[in-house]
């Protein structure tokens, strides 16, 4: 089972669609209960024919994190904006302690519609996460893949999801969840201290897209 903290954007409305069609249940969290649950919603109505709409429900970030399915979950996403990044994991330190928590944020800025990598003191958005974190399992993944494509349910992906952690086990599990995504390798990228360079990577994708139009997302060759 798994929750989305502040998962109401594109990315965490994807990967929440893809899991449940891979037969997970999730819980998509925000800082408004009733977008939760709107955002919920949408994903039902994406789900193909004969998947049962409960695979998906929604509420508030306090009960992604404490209640329901994120209770007894295998991992917590955090999707929440960088700017909300630090003060949303402290307000809910103690819920999400000795869970896997999937950091999927991003620290970007834009002008004139150029995407660039914000500096983290911490080194990335995952090691703040840790620092905050301490007693929580922490896994860095799914950066770099197309947040449009995921909200396509038969699409193939043709990408690869670098996953970064000092903890192994934990690696392992989100390596695997990962692949339940159609055309999705996952890559083993190494401990947490990794996660900078691959979260500042979307901003060079960002900007590739901007330059063809397109969605492009990374393939690792060689290995």
């Amino acid at each position: 089972m798994i929750s989305f903290i502040g998962g109401t954007g594109p990315e965490g409305k994807g990967l929440a669609l893809r899991f449940a069609i891979a037969g997970e249940r999730v819980f998509i969290g925000s800082r408004d209960a009733e977008r939760g649950l709107a955002a919920a919603t949408e994903v039902q109505e994406l789900l193909p024919a004969g998947l049962p709409k409960d695979y998906i429900r929604g509420g508030a970030n306090e009960e992604a994190a404490n209640t329901g399915y994120a209770q007894l979950g295998d991992a917590v996403f955090i999707a929440v904006p960088y700017a909300a990044h630090k003060d949303t994991l402290k307000a809910l330190t103690e819920s999400l302690k000795n869970k896997v928590i999937v950091d999927v944020v991003v620290p970007l800025a834009f002008e004139k519609g150029r995407a660039s990598a914000t500096i983290v003191e911490a080194g990335s958005a995952a090691e703040e996460a840790a620092q905050i974190l301490p007693n929580s399992k922490i896994v860095s993944a799914f950066h770099n893949i197309s947040a449009a494509d995921l909200m396509v349910p038969d699409r193939s992906l043709d990408c690869d999801v670098i996953v970064c952690s000092d903890d192994d086990s934990a690696k392992t599990r989100i390596m695997g969840l990962a692949e339940m995504i159609l055309g999705v390798r996952a890559v083993n990228g190494g401990g947490l201290a990794n996660s900078r360079y691959v979260e500042d990577l979307t901003a060079l994708l960002l900007n590739i897209n901007r330059t063809y139009k397109a969605h492009s997302s990374i393939r690792i060759t060689g290995i």
